[in-house]
This record gives structure tokens, C-alpha cells and sequence, in this order.
């Protein structure tokens, strides 16, 4: 399963784009307001859960500097990988955009893709707003 958030265009350049997400405590800053728990796991990973749902772990597996960051589910039931492209608009703008793939059983990609891309969403939404 291959969800795409919207690109947003953010008034800032890539590496302070990178910078800013890189630093996984930000992601606490972009959440939904249905974030019912956050927690850092060391500098590379998080632990979230949002209203209803099962806690969520993610951590760093890859990343290039400044047009990439690369999460993948930690030690979860379920294989997932969280995508952050950036890249250059202008000296002092970006095009962000939250790319996931999954990869699920037809039941489970039923329930979780409305929820996901929702989530994806709403981090580029907010990462605009609070970058």
C-alpha cells in the first residue's frame, strides 16, 4: 500500500527542513491534535499513539542530506516505511511531501489507509504552519 501526502511548499530551505524533522522530537510538534502519547526512544526513534489507536514506534533507517529522511516501523507487527522527500524550490523554499508504503493484507490496508493518510496529511499541513 502506497499512500502520498499533499506537497506543501515550505518558506524554508531544504536543510532547514531536514534539519527540523531530523530532529525526531519535532514530530511531536506536527501531530494531530488526537496525539494521545508521544515518546522519544533514544535520537533515532519514537513511540506514538493517536486517540483509538494502537501505539505506533518508528525509527530512522536512512537519510540524505537535505532531501531525505527514511523511518521504518520498529518492532511492530506490521512493515512499514515513512518517506520525507524535500526538495529545492528557491534559495529559501522547499516542496515537502510524506510518502508511506506498506505493505499489508488486504484487511489490514482496509482499515489502516483512511487513518495513515490522514496522519500524512496533517504532518505536511502542519510542518507549513510550524516550520
Amino acid at each position: 500500500m502506497k499512500l502520498e501526502s499533499p506537497k506543501q511548499i515550505i518558506d524554508k530551505s531544504p536543510k532547514q527542513v531536514y534539519d527540523f524533522l531530523n530532529d525526531l522530537k519535532n514530530f511531536e510538534k506536527i501531530m494531530p491534535e488526537n496525539m494521545s502519547k508521544f515518546e522519544l526512544l533514544g535520537e533515532n526513534g519514537f513511540i506514538f499513539a493517536l486517540s483509538g489507536m494502537p501505539d505506533v514506534a518508528l525509527q530512522k533507517k536512512e537519510s540524505s542530506v537535505p532531501n531525505k529522511l527514511i523511518l521504518e516501523a520498529a518492532g511492530g507487527k506490521l512493515d512499514f516505511n515513512l518517506f520525507v522527500d524535500i526538495v529545492k524550490e528557491t534559495e529559501n523554499s522547499s516542496r515537502v511531501q510524506f510518502l508511506f508504503n506498506g505493505d499489508f493484507n488486504a484487511m489490514i490496508a482496509m482499515m489502516v489507509k483512511g487513518p495513515i493518510s490522514k496522519l500524512i496529511e496533517t504532518w505536511a499541513k502542519n510542518l507549513q504552519k510550524i516550520i
